[in-house]
């Protein structure tokens, strides 16, 4: 089959030809939505809990204009059971709470009659970091629910089954479009986080730092701050006393404002900012001595799993890591 380019860019499907800015990728989405059931069934679920209603009552709606009250990105609705504003954002973005209070005061939104009313935030976020950076959970009584774009990814492929062939083709191309526009987490990933830690103390805190690795089997970090990852890596490794040290698989983690919780030694008191609290897997030492490098002192790299293990640096690996992905 040919292929076919726009601008020199691979076209993979027909939403690209949509275009790349948030209103193209949230009309894309609303336009599967209407097109594929079994999708739209299972969104309504998740984000309402709503099941049993006429599929011939439900309106689906894109950049619906109320005065003083803004634009929606999408509406779904059937004035019964559900009414659903979906707020749509590309990156790791939320939106402010003055803009989500105003579509819970819209006309057409307080005045219907339906059972369920729910505002869903739609951006690359992950839902525990909504949770945590969200500035307001309700809105004048409406809940707030968040989305992010990689579970409308997963709703597609939960849908692609029992969907007609028409809708698979529909829920192919959406896939498609979206990896190609946001991070799509890869649970086989071979990348690792390389962290540099040191031989003093965490605050207020009578376990070091090595320690709560070595002993603890954790490791935490404020989540999305500073240059922080603001989602779990799969791999994470330690580097102190100028070279590799551990590397470890990331079992699980919690995401919590008192450290105390999860790691006793810790005080018991609440910080400002969530931190992501990984339970590290057993550890992969190198089976040589691998330096530090050309990293600054604090430096935080990634590196693929592989380069890390052969490189004579951990810089080496970063560079190799850079060049195979073409930074």
């Amino acid at each position: 089959m040919p292929s076919f380019k726009m601008h020199g860019r691979n076209i993979i499907s027909i939403f690209q030809l949509m275009g790349y800015k948030e209103n193209d990728i949230s009309h894309s989405t609303a336009w599967v939505l209407s097109k594929c059931t079994e999708m739209l069934e299972i969104f309504i679920k998740d984000v309402c809990g709503v099941v049993g209603y006429k599929w011939e009552d439900i309106e689906i709606s894109v950049q619906e204009y109320d005065r003083g009250y803004g634009i929606t990105d999408i509406e779904i609705t059937d004035n019964k059971e559900f009414f659903i504003i979906v707020e749509a954002k590309r990156g790791w973005i939320l939106p402010p709470k003055e803009q989500l209070l105003k579509y819970a005061k819209r006309e057409s939104f307080k005045t219907s009659f339906a059972r369920n009313k729910v505002i869903v935030t739609l951006s690359e976020c992950s839902r525990e970091y909504a949770y945590h950076n969200l500035e307001i959970k309700n809105a004048n009584g409406v809940p707030i629910k968040h989305v992010s774009w990689k579970d409308i990814h997963k709703f597609a492929s939960a849908a692609y089954l029992t969907s007609s062939n028409s809708e698979k083709k529909l829920l192919k191309e959406l896939q498609l479009y979206l990896r190609g526009l946001v991070t799509m987490q890869n649970q086989t990933s071979n990348e690792v986080y390389v962290v540099s830690i040191s031989s003093g103390n965490p605050n207020e805190c009578n376990l070091s730092w090595i320690d709560i690795v070595k002993k603890k089997n954790k490791y935490f970090h404020p989540m999305g701050r500073n240059g922080w990852p603001k989602e779990p890596p799969n791999y994470i490794a330690f580097r102190y006393k100028g070279k590799l040290q551990s590397i470890h698989h990331i079992e699980g983690y919690v995401v919590t404002k008192n450290l105390h919780n999860e790691i006793v030694e810790m005080p018991n008191k609440l910080s400002d900012v969530p931190y992501f609290i990984y339970n590290l897997g057993a550890a992969i030492i190198p089976s040589k001595e691998i330096k530090t490098g050309n990293i600054y002192a604090n430096g935080r790299v990634w590196c693929h799993l592989d380069t890390l293990l052969t490189c004579d640096t951990i810089s080496d690996a970063r560079d190799l890591t850079k060049k195979r992905m073409g930074y």
